[in-house]
């Protein structure tokens, strides 16, 4: 578990007085890896640098790779004589994964694929800090990174992934976009259906996915405002994370990172590109997405799988059948004889 949290309006001016008990020497700096979308703006303005503090803005056009993991761990290395005193991430899913990935690489070996898995970390991370601007994708509490590398979409799954600090400031989601504000969201949405559907489920889980499914009927169904939808969809994507961090995800997730390692489909579009089909699996969750999508005016995209080739087919459906824990929770031990590749095929088919 992320062992210090603050939340509330205003309280990323505290980052200064959370970091300063934290660096090690004038020297020892800490890294900054910010969304690109705030160079220039206000919150650049508001990063408390000092020394030979570094701000590294990165674009979130593209999911996180392992690739530019090692590339920024070389960098940071290259740059200083002295180990970090940490690395803070500042933006959505993009930046969090990518500063947990980064602060676990600075104390271990080798490449950053050679982590993606379950439990592979056997030294910590060096202090890390996350701070979400966009709400649902529950990257500020888990203990995954998720990272596409050259043969799979996984995650580095460890103990020693989660932040030892985040800061939830509801007043850094202003200015997101109806349509990013709706995938986000409902990536934590789907969180709570798959945690709450799944053979893996257990009352810790269960007693975090029940609130986080009761905040995203509040903000997407209800009438709210504004301000108020801000702070309940950042608690809603705290507990939806906290809910998987203890039991796990399920098949929109699985198909959703097959349709990421081919085509770059951003994660929380992804999982409701796939979603939408799942009715089998979970026919009441796809029925509330449904309300939620009509409500909100949201328009899919569509024919995103139109013009692929039998081995585009075959590159995700590897990608999406290689997620056994996930699997195994959505369909139990036997999922195998249920989701077979030309099952996921057809699923794929529809998108």
């Amino acid at each position: 578990m992320v062992p210090r949290v603050v939340f509330g309006n205003g309280c990323f001016q505290q980052l200064e007085e959370i970091l300063l008990p934290k660096r090690k020497n004038s020297e020892a700096p800490f890294i900054f890896l910010v969304d690109d979308v705030f160079e220039n703006q206000q919150l650049s303005t508001q990063i408390p640098k000092l020394f030979n503090d570094l701000i590294i803005y990165v674009s979130a056009e593209e999911e996180p790779k392992t690739g530019q993991v090692d590339a920024l761990v070389k960098l940071i290395q290259t740059s200083f004589s002295e180990e970090p005193s940490g690395v803070i991430g500042i933006g959505g899913g993009t930046l969090l994964d990518l500063a947990k990935a980064v602060a676990v690489m600075l104390n271990n070996k080798g490449n950053s694929a050679d982590y993606q898995g379950w439990d592979l970390v056997k030294r910590p991370a060096v202090y890390h800090a996350g701070i979400p601007t966009i709400s649902g994708t529950g990257a500020e509490v888990s203990r995954t990174a998720v990272l596409s590398g050259p043969e799979k979409k996984l995650g580095i799954n460890s103990d020693y992934t989660p932040f030892d600090q985040v800061i939830l400031d509801p007043e850094l989601t202003k200015g997101v976009s109806k349509e990013q504000r709706f995938y986000t969201g409902m990536d934590c949405y789907i969180h709570c259906i798959e945690s709450l559907n799944g053979t893996f489920l257990n009352a810790f889980s269960q007693s975090y996915g029940e609130k986080a499914l009761e905040l995203c009927k509040e903000v997407y169904l209800g009438d709210i405002e504004e301000s108020e939808s801000r702070e309940k969809l950042m608690m809603a994507s705290w507990h939806g994370g906290m809910s998987i961090a203890y039991s796990q995800v399920g098949v929109a997730h699985a198909l959703s990172y097959g349709l990421s390692h081919l085509l770059g489909v951003k994660h929380g579009l992804g999982n409701c590109l796939v979603f939408q089909h799942l009715e089998e699996f979970y026919p009441d969750g796809v029925q509330l997405f449904n309300k939620m999508k009509t409500k909100h005016n949201i328009s899919l995209p569509e024919g995103i799988c139109a013009n692929l080739s039998e081995s585009d087919f075959d590159i995700m459906i590897n990608v999406a059948l290689g997620m056994t824990p996930l699997w195994e929770n959505a369909l139990g031990k036997n999922w195998k004889t249920v989701m077979t590749p030309e099952k996921v095929k057809s699923i794929y088919k529809k998108i």
